[in-house]
């Protein structure tokens, strides 16, 4: 993860202060990209520690359709807590759109399976979360917008675009989402993972974390650890948390940074 590493430093060195909704202060740039061979290793920071389990149960909430943060906190994971209203609801955010868009309550992830299956080729295999006629019913509009799918003859690679990149928190965390949604799809449609690949829009990193990572910058990257998923599992929807294992994490210890929200 050298690379995540140089992208710290670009955003630190050479970013634009600028004032955002948060009230805290960003390094900004714009437009930066980042790939990864998922054959070299699963994509998980080793720097400072990510918490893989939350990583894991948002995606299959995301997959789910579940728009409320009660499914996760059961699981002790409280990513979301801060834009959830008093019930818990977050609006019709990620999941909803990417399997009850509207109208039409279209299941972008189904149909994503389908054209891997019967149109690998196709240039049309892409799920968008930015549904323009809900964002202001969502506590808050998609990061990570959209994503797409290409066949490389026997691998699956992924590219996702997020609008808005949040390079502390928010990064290292989709970077393992997508990684791992890039792993089950494969699974499940006959593919190996191949490339993933990350386009950010604004990319900047929070004033009050520049400190933490610093002290990050002088850790060296240590070995990619390794994902293994249940063979029988043949749909996208049927994956639980248990059929999802990593092996082989040896990270730096945690750095603890504030969230702007």
């Amino acid at each position: 993860m050298q690379q995540y590493l140089d992208l710290v430093s670009d955003v630190l060195g050479t970013g634009n202060y600028k004032q955002n909704r948060t009230g805290v202060p960003t390094y900004s740039v714009f437009g930066r990209q980042l790939r990864f061979n998922l054959q070299d290793g699963f994509p998980l920071l080793t720097t400072r520690r990510i918490f893989f389990k939350a990583v894991v149960a948002e995606l299959l909430w995301f997959l789910s359709g579940n728009t409320n943060v009660k499914a996760l906190q059961a699981q002790n994971v409280h990513i979301w807590d801060e834009w959830a209203d008093e019930n818990g609801e977050l609006g019709p955010v990620y999941g909803a759109q990417w399997t009850h868009w509207q109208p039409g309550d279209i299941n972008q992830i189904q149909n994503t399976v389908d054209l891997l299956k019967t149109d690998p080729n196709s240039r049309r295999i892409v799920v968008d979360a930015w549904n323009v006629g809900y964002l202001p019913r969502m506590s808050l509009p998609p990061c990570h917008f959209a994503f797409q799918f290409y066949t490389r003859g026997i691998y699956l690679d992924c590219h996702f675009m997020m609008r808005s990149t949040d390079v502390v928190l928010g990064l290292p965390f989709n970077i393992a989402s997508y990684a791992l949604l890039t792993c089950m799809m494969a699974q499940v449609t006959g593919y190996l993972p191949g490339e993933l690949i990350w386009t950010g829009g604004d990319v900047h990193v929070y004033t009050n974390h520049s400190q933490g990572l610093r002290e990050q910058l002088t850790r060296p990257p240590r070995l990619l650890p390794r994902i293994s998923l249940n063979k029988h599992v043949t749909d996208i929807f049927a994956f639980k948390i248990d059929d999802i294992l990593l092996t082989d994490y040896y990270p730096h210890a945690h750095i603890k940074f504030p969230i702007a929200v």
